[in-house]
């Protein structure tokens, strides 16, 4: 199941490349999460992570999927127009099901606390101290303008650790280079029914959940 999420993480490199092999390729489909619904409570509720994940997410791959079919209908009849009208709406969709992809995994029961070895060496060398970059991401998801992400990437050609903004559903990778590690998701369908409109306490609450096993494990296969 979790060979699963991480290929459709690495897949989030560039979402135009792929398409002139649409025509072999096999549907998506919404990944399975690797816990109940319920368990990451009190701090994201049942209810919260069902309709984030069973409706949200399953939108974007039914639609990723129908654009898709749609993109492959218009290399077939060489129609260029078609193909550059339907870039924004793989962008949205495809960005969609690679985002939640890496942000189910990103989140665990087990979760909380602070990162060990390797990923918090970076984390204290490229932001001095694990509290000054839990404080910089926080800052940064906060002010996401509307809909977005907040992540923590990976810069390969630098060798060093970034904190970046997506608006929407910009894949990480796709639109910065940065190799997604950590992704918080701040659109208000991921905490409005249990925090309303109050942003910051569900980020207070997310690091309560987050597994830093698995964004040591991104870490460690992005170095490779």
């Amino acid at each position: 199941m979790l060979r699963r999420f991480a290929a459709a993480g690495r897949s989030s490199a560039k979402l135009v490349a792929p398409l002139g092999c649409l025509v072999s390729r096999q549907k998506h489909t919404l990944p399975d999460l690797p816990y109940d619904y319920a368990a990451l409570e009190p701090h994201i509720n049942a209810q919260i992570m069902q309709l984030h994940h069973s409706k949200h997410h399953a939108t974007y791959v039914n639609n990723l999927n129908v654009v898709e079919e749609k993109y492959k209908e218009a290399l077939a009849k060489g129609d260029v127009t078609t193909q550059v009208s339907l870039q924004p709406a793989l962008k949205f969709n495809g960005g969609g099901h690679i985002n939640h992809t890496i942000f189910w995994t990103n989140l665990s029961p087990n979760g909380g606390g602070e990162p060990k070895g390797e990923l918090m060496e970076a984390i204290k060398r490229d932001f001095g101290s694990f509290a000054n970059f839990k404080e910089k991401l926080t800052a940064v998801s906060v002010g996401v303008q509307g809909s977005g992400w907040g992540w923590l990437g990976y810069n390969k050609e630098q060798g060093r650790l970034q904190i970046a903004a997506c608006a929407n559903q910009d894949p990480l990778q796709g639109t910065t280079g940065l190799i997604p590690l950590l992704g918080i998701d701040v659109w208000e369908h991921a905490y409005y029914l249990q925090y309303k409109n109050v942003r910051p306490d569900y980020l207070k609450a997310i690091w309560n959940v987050i597994s830093w096993e698995n964004v040591s494990s991104r870490y460690a296969a992005c170095k490779k």
